[in-house]
C-alpha cells in the first residue's frame, strides 16, 4: 500500500502576504509558529487582505536570525523583531471576529502604508490574547491566531493535479495558500478524511475550506485572471461555494517534517459530497 506523506509545510506571517516553505517547523498552540501571528489593518481596524489588494500579494516575507524580512519591488527591505516590543492595544477584525493586538510601529506602517498606497497598520497576536476556534467545529481548548478560521489548511498534490487537467491550467499550489501539502494520495483523498496523524501530531479534518477570489491572483505578478475560479465552480461547487483542501486543527503542539508519513486515522463522507 502506497502510503501518503507530508511534501511541504508553508507557513504565512504576515495574513495575506507570500508564505514561506520550510523543511521543519515547530507546531504551537495556534498552528505553525509565527504563522498569521502578524496582520495588516486599515484606520477601521479591519484585516487588509489580496482580495481587496491584489498588490499584497508580491510582498515576500522570510526568517532569519530573530527577524522577518519583508521585501517588495522598488522598496527597502523592513526587519521586523519575531520578539516584537509592547505595542498599544488596537482592536483587529477577522470576518466575525474582533479582539485585541498590539501594533508593531509607525515606522513599519509607513513601510506598508507607502508600498500598498493605502493607510495600513501592521498588528501582531500576542500570546496573552485568546482567539477560539468556531466552536461549531472545534472544542472549547483550539485556537488561532489571525488566520481566516483554523489553524491549519492541508492541500494534496494530485488534487491541484486534477484541478488542472480539468481546465488545461498550470496552477501553482501558492495560489491556494495551504500549509499542509500532502503527496502520494488520490485526487482530492482529503475530502473524506476526519483525522490524520502526522510525527506525533493528531489532526482533525471538520470542514472542507471555501475559497474566496484570492485564487484568481496570479502570486507572482498579482494580475486577476478568472481561470482558476472558473475551473473550481466547474468541479467544485456546493450550495453556491467553491471549496478546494481541508481545515485542520492539531490536538498537540510539537514539530513537522518535510517526508512524514501521513497516517490516516479516520474516514468519513466526503466533504463537500461531490
Amino acid at each position: 500500500m502506497i502510503q501518503s506523506f507530508l511534501s511541504e509545510i508553508i507557513l504565512y506571517p504576515i495574513k495575506s502576504l507570500a508564505g514561506i516553505s520550510v523543511k521543519q517547523w515547530p507546531v504551537v498552540k495556534t498552528g505553525l509558529m509565527y504563522d498569521r501571528q502578524w496582520m495588516l489593518i486599515d484606520e477601521q481596524g479591519q484585516f487588509l487582505t489580496q482580495r481587496k489588494l491584489p498588490k499584497m500579494a508580491l510582498i515576500k516575507t522570510a526568517i532569519l536570525a530573530e527577524q522577518l524580512i519583508v521585501s517588495a519591488p522598488a522598496m527597502p527591505d523592513l526587519s521586523i523583531s519575531l520578539k516584537p516590543a509592547i505595542g498599544e492595544w488596537l482592536e483587529a477584525t477577522v470576518w466575525e471576529y474582533t479582539g485585541q493586538a498590539r501594533s508593531v510601529s509607525k515606522e513599519v506602517d509607513q513601510w506598508f502604508s507607502v508600498f500598498l498606497e493605502t493607510p495600513s497598520r501592521l498588528v501582531y497576536h500576542p500570546e496573552d490574547s485568546l482567539r477560539i476556534v468556531d466552536p461549531d467545529y472545534a472544542l472549547r481548548t483550539d485556537s488561532v491566531a489571525f488566520s481566516d478560521g483554523f489553524p491549519f489548511l492541508l492541500v494534496s498534490e494530485n488534487s491541484l493535479c486534477a484541478l488542472n487537467e480539468s481546465a488545461n491550467l498550470q496552477l501553482t499550489m501558492a495560489r491556494f495558500r495551504p500549509n499542509l501539502v500532502v503527496s502520494a494520495c488520490d485526487a482530492y483523498a482529503e475530502d473524506t478524511w476526519r483525522e490524520v496523524r502526522i510525527a506525533e501530531i493528531d489532526f482533525r479534518l471538520p470542514k472542507p475550506c471555501s475559497r474566496c477570489s484570492i485564487p484568481a491572483i496570479d502570486p507572482e505578478t498579482a494580475l486577476i485572471e478568472k481561470s482558476p475560479l472558473t475551473a473550481l465552480n466547474n468541479t467544485r461547487k456546493w450550495q453556491n461555494k467553491v471549496y478546494f483542501g481541508q481545515n485542520a486543527i492539531h490536538n498537540q503542539t510539537g514539530v513537522l517534517s518535510v517526508g512524514e508519513v501521513v497516517h490516516i486515522n479516520k474516514l468519513g463522507e466526503q466533504q463537500p459530497p461531490l
